[in-house]
């Protein structure tokens, strides 16, 4: 099952690998460079069916990190389109992860700290549902985003999108998980509103399901439109799977076509995640079938079979893969190989398809 296509609205994936989106910090002012194309590129070369390009931010203020991708002016399009049309040309579907960061903003990159930002290196005023630090590292105190604040962000989701399609990307996540802006607005232990933004399940989640409604109204409704969603936060109080089922089913009935599964980390404390392989299968099986929508997992997939049996199981119908494609941008083609694909060179462009095939 994995080297079977999948198809999705008018798209249709060569197979069921997936490059997750992994921010890599190293655009400038926004825009692309030669980093993205080749990062994205090797791995659409390599045999994945769909690349998902990383966070991409739909403000400045939304940024991670002074380095992060952005999609919030019109020039960064066409930096875009060189990446797009090459992925196009590996037989891969070009995807793009569309985010802001919250009160995660304003940031150094990982290697250079991961702390928030001093004024004297540049900070700017970051946004949350609450004035509430996420803490550790992060210490700066969010302004609590005024409804103004909320509706512009939201149009600027619905503009990124309308960029995203016109630099030719074919598959749309947005990014609703990992304690940025949505999952803070959904998750009670970031969001302690008491208007129509906070308080009851239904309220925390208004920002999430208004925004993509947002989306699907600027984004064409032939391609895809898929949400990341940290589906628990693995702490009492917080955001459970039955909330993360319900909620699906909203987002389904606005517009969602695939929930990407994923997990928490709205807070510091990763104590009670159940590190292991394939610990979010159960999790990503449960939404595919209580919530009637397709579903892509990753974490920790120990190698081919392991993906071939959660497709089989009916786990997921997508197999998202960070690490494994760093360390192996040929990943999907060694898989085919393992799993016995006939003519797994095939997957190659030919000036590496044909050589390989000689040996």
């Amino acid at each position: 099952m994995l080297f079977e296509p999948f198809r999705l609205k008018d798209v249709t994936l060569r197979n069921r690998v997936v490059v997750a989106p992994m921010c890599q910090y190293s655009s400038r002012d926004g825009y692309a460079t030669d980093w993205h194309l080749v990062h994205l590129g090797s791995m659409a070369r390599g045999g994945a069916g769909l690349a998902i390009a990383e966070a991409t931010a739909v403000s400045p203020e939304g940024r991670i990190s002074p380095r992060d991708a952005g999609l919030w002016e019109d020039g960064q399009i066409e930096p875009l389109r060189r990446i797009t049309a090459f992925i196009k040309e590996q037989g891969a579907v070009p995807g793009i992860q569309l985010a802001h960061a919250g009160r995660k903003a304003s940031a150094n990159r990982p290697w250079e700290g991961d702390n928030h930002l001093t004024k004297q290196e540049g900070a700017w005023e970051i946004l949350a549902p609450s004035a509430k630090a996420y803490g550790e590292r992060l210490t700066q105190v969010p302004k609590e985003m005024t409804k103004a604040d909320i509706a512009r962000v939201k149009s600027s989701y619905a503009a990124a999108a309308r960029r995203a399609s016109e630099a030719g990307y074919e598959w749309l996540e947005l990014h609703f998980a990992h304690g940025y802006l949505a999952n803070s607005f959904l998750s009670p232990l970031s969001n302690e509103r008491t208007d129509e933004y906070g308080g009851s399940f239904e309220n925390r989640s208004r920002f999430l399901v208004e925004t993509l409604e947002a989306v699907r109204d600027a984004w064409p409704e032939r391609l895809p439109l898929t949400v990341r969603l940290s589906v628990t936060d693995w702490l009492d109080g917080g955001t459970t799977i039955e909330d993360s089922i319900e909620l699906t089913k909203r987002l389904k009935s606005s517009g969602l076509d695939l929930l990407d599964v994923s997990h928490s980390f709205v807070v510091p404390d990763c104590t009670k995640i159940p590190w292991g392989p394939g610990f979010l299968l159960p999790y990503a099986g449960r939404i595919r079938k209580e919530a009637d929508v397709p579903v892509g997992c990753g974490w920790f997939i120990n190698g081919p079979e392991h993906a071939e049996a959660a497709l089989r199981e009916g786990q997921a119908d997508l197999i998202l893969l960070g690490h494994p494609l760093l360390d192996d941008p040929h990943w999907a083609y060694h898989a085919a190989k393992k799993l016995g694909v006939q003519q797994p060179t095939s997957m190659l462009p030919p000036p590496y398809g044909h050589w390989l095939n000689q040996r």
